[in-house]
């Protein structure tokens, strides 16, 4: 059974760090995540929840589509 709570812990499990320090996400990765927690999304779905509850990420997308990369972004 799907559980709210577990929407967070899917998006943490996909962050990825690259060697130079820059934390991205994309919504391959977290639609794949939330399917571990049988939640089953669109990227559309990913991309919004992700606009709505995660400001510190910005999109780093070189495409056009729903398949988008998202970077932390540190304003200090």
């Amino acid at each position: 059974m799907a559980r709210y709570d577990d929407i967070g812990t899917a998006y943490r499990e996909s962050i990825r760090i690259s060697m130079a320090g820059r934390r991205t996400v994309t919504t391959v990765d977290f639609v794949q995540a939330l399917a571990r927690y049988n939640h089953i999304w669109t990227l559309k779905e990913a991309n919004e929840w992700i606009e709505q509850y995660q400001w510190n990420f910005k999109d780093v997308s070189t495409e056009e589509g729903e398949q988008r990369t998202f970077q932390l972004y540190n304003i200090n």
